[in-house]
């Protein structure tokens, strides 16, 4: 069995890893498809901290991750063929898009899975941004400045 989900994976955390580690549950073979940056900026007000690239390459470090695929448009149909996906995982926020609605249409047309799991609640990129920025910078002595 062939598990694929997919996401942004910026600021790789805690939440990223038990999501990845479930999917590895449910088969011998785990793909992730990681949204470029283009695409992050078609559902998202900004674009990931961390490079496409550099994204790919944690995720290829994980033990539990076996394929990692990027994605460069918001549809997943393409995604679940070029891997051979027998079960989709998605987020707890899956709505009816119309990319959504047509991986659901061809997983069901394939006697494909799709599973839908909760978000950990411990962390989010969004969260670890926000508590960057909410930092007080203290001085260490350097001439060093960051600007917000």
């Amino acid at each position: 069995m062939i598990v694929y989900t997919v996401g942004t994976f910026d600021l790789l955390h805690v939440g990223h890893v038990a999501l990845l580690e479930y999917c590895k549950s449910l088969g011998a073979v785990l793909a992730v498809g990681v949204a470029s940056d283009e695409v992050v900026r078609s559902y998202k007000p900004n674009v990931p901290v961390i490079p496409l690239e550099q994204r790919m390459e944690m995720l290829r470090a994980l033990r539990c991750v076996d394929i990692v695929v990027p994605y460069y448009e918001l549809e997943y149909v393409s995604g679940c063929k070029e891997v051979s996906a027998d079960i989709f995982v998605i987020g707890e926020d899956w709505g009816s898009q119309p990319h959504n609605v047509a991986v659901e249409a061809y997983l069901e047309s394939e006697g494909k899975q799709i599973r839908q799991v909760a978000y950990n609640p411990r962390t989010s990129s969004s969260t670890i941004k926000q508590n960057v920025m909410t930092q007080p910078y203290k001085s260490n002595g350097s001439n060093v400045v960051f600007a917000s």
